[in-house]
């Protein structure tokens, strides 16, 4: 039987358009079962089935030629969706989709999803790669905003902010080389974390290992004003095997000094929150590493070190139904219990106030001023799904959330009421953070879909969507970080992503050099 072909059925049915209807007419009192209308051929259906896509038996003959070449040209550009089957324009036919997710099949549903995904993918690193890039916003360039500078049409404010908003639109991804304390043991372990120190001079790392479990270490930046990076990886082995729910930088004996970790259990072993000296990850002092302490505080989903001088050297961890506060030094502890679990928390820095995201959707602060705790939530407000991240501003009025639902949005904690959306992350049951600079007037966030996504923090626009330059998967989600001075003082801002075990450079400066070579090797 001769397979059936979309664009031969086509040129045949504008060659016998004349009796298309006449067909039709004295067919109408056919039997309507799939077998006269589909041929049993797994390719795809027959030359009938196509011709029933297209007919309508309402039209008349009277159409004018101009409608008839408009809608030829229309169904020549796309297929059309027929239940139970695929069209490859590659292949130019329809394929028969099988029900299933088992290896056998050839053909499900997924995998195409899958194709089209990567497909996309590859087209938006092309263009990413581009010198050119689009705008962030119609007609906005840095030539036409220094013109409406000097002419007095743009604010300050207003120039510094959509300035940063040219700048990201033109940044370019660099491979950064890291060089590791044991040149002989190059990274090969996936990523799974990346945190950055305040002056972003340092960052945490986690790593899942081939044999289960994580490692960790800290990654060294030092910059120039030029832009160039260059990355020390330092480890310690002695460190590992415990996965990590949460991570953030504490201050204990000065800014900086330890991390501050939620580890998960693991078989006989609870899990606990572990404070790690930074120095154990460098070989600068290794004799003096600081305090190490180890907190029985098990099922933690989050934490967050208080920065605040009423609650010195005090953090927190979220757990099943309850906030733990705990100081650091005396060991004093305070309990409050609520009604879901906690999975993302952030103490606010001019008052000792603790804002926490629920399982729940609920967002709720503890003031740890209060002696009282029946009563200890200040402020409540809801999102639709699980809070997986929490952000306060600078102006602490305000509070930036995302929850599994892929929604982003910003709080007046005063009304409690969202005040803007930031539209077009994807999540769907992942533990994704979200990052906020707003020196620059940025929102960042890595979606479940791989794509990192970057708004304007002022109204809500989306200015540029990164891909990954891995093909996604789910234990592929690239960890960013995005500093106004990345390597330390004398940085210039980029963004930093580490996905598999590679680390990717996005800096302002389009002219970035790196080892004498204009552009690093893709």
């Amino acid at each position: 039987m001769k397979r059936w072909n979309w664009r031969e059925g086509q040129r045949s049915r504008r060659r016998h358009g004349g009796h298309r209807h006449e067909w039709y007419r004295g067919n109408r009192h056919r039997s309507t079962q799939d077998e006269q209308w589909y041929g049993h051929d797994e390719a795809g259906p027959s030359f009938r089935a196509s011709q029933r896509s297209y007919e309508d038996p309402s039209s008349s003959n009277s159409s004018s030629s101009s409608s008839s070449s408009a809608s030829s040209s229309k169904t020549t550009s796309a297929a059309p969706e027929l239940p139970g089957f695929y069209f490859d324009p590659e292949k130019n036919r329809y394929f028969r989709l099988l029900p299933g997710h088992n290896n056998c099949n050839p053909l499900t549903k997924e995998q195409l999803q899958e194709k089209e995904r990567e497909k996309q993918r590859s087209k938006m690193l092309t263009e990413d790669d581009k010198p050119r890039k689009k705008a962030p916003r119609a007609g906005l360039n840095t030539a036409l905003l220094l013109q409406k500078r000097h002419l007095g049409l743009v604010p300050g404010n207003s120039y510094c902010r959509l300035v940063h908003e040219v700048k990201v639109s033109g940044m370019r991804r660099h491979r950064l080389e890291v060089q590791s304390t044991d040149n002989s043991n190059p990274n090969t372990d996936n990523f799974r974390l990346i945190v950055g120190d305040s002056a972003c001079e340092r960052v945490f790392t986690v790593n899942d290992v081939s044999h289960g479990g994580c490692k960790y270490g800290i990654m060294n930046f030092s910059g120039c004003s030029q832009g160039s990076l260059s990355v020390e990886m330092c480890d310690n082995l002695y460190f590992t095997n415990r996965k990590v729910n949460s991570i953030c930088w504490a201050s204990v004996s000065h800014p900086d000094s330890h991390v501050l970790l939620c580890l998960v259990g693991m078989a006989d072993t609870p899990g606990c929150v572990s404070l790690l000296p930074a120095s154990l990850f460098s070989n600068s002092n290794p004799d003096q590493p600081g305090m190490l302490c180890s907190f029985k505080i098990s099922t933690a989903w989050s934490c967050a070190w208080c920065l605040n001088p009423q609650a010195d050297k005090t953090f927190s961890t979220g757990l099943s139904r309850r906030v733990i506060v705990k100081d650091a030094e005396t060991g004093r502890t305070q309990t409050y219990s609520v009604g879901s679990d906690v999975l993302a928390q952030q103490f606010a820095l001019r008052a000792p106030v603790l804002f926490n995201g629920c399982r729940s959707g609920e967002i709720f602060s503890i003031d740890l001023r209060q002696r009282s705790r029946r009563d200890h939530r200040a402020s409540r407000f809801h999102q639709e799904s699980a809070i997986t991240s929490v952000r306060i501003l600078q102006d602490e009025n305000y509070l930036l959330a995302a929850d599994m639902l892929g929604q982003i949005k910003l709080w007046d904690v005063r009304v409690t009421k969202p005040v803007q959306w930031y539209k077009g992350h994807h999540n769907e049951h992942a533990y994704l953070p979200i990052h906020v600079n707003e020196p620059e007037g940025l929102l960042l966030a890595v979606g479940q879909d791989c794509y990192t996504r970057l708004w304007s923090l002022k109204d809500g626009h989306l200015l540029r969507t990164i891909p990954s330059p891995h093909p996604a998967a789910k234990d592929l989600i690239p960890s960013v970080v995005f500093s106004s001075q990345l390597g330390g003082r004398r940085g210039l801002p980029g963004l930093l992503m580490a996905v598999k075990h590679d680390v990717y450079y996005f800096p302002y400066n389009t002219d970035y050099q790196e080892g004498g070579q204009q552009q690093a090797d893709y």
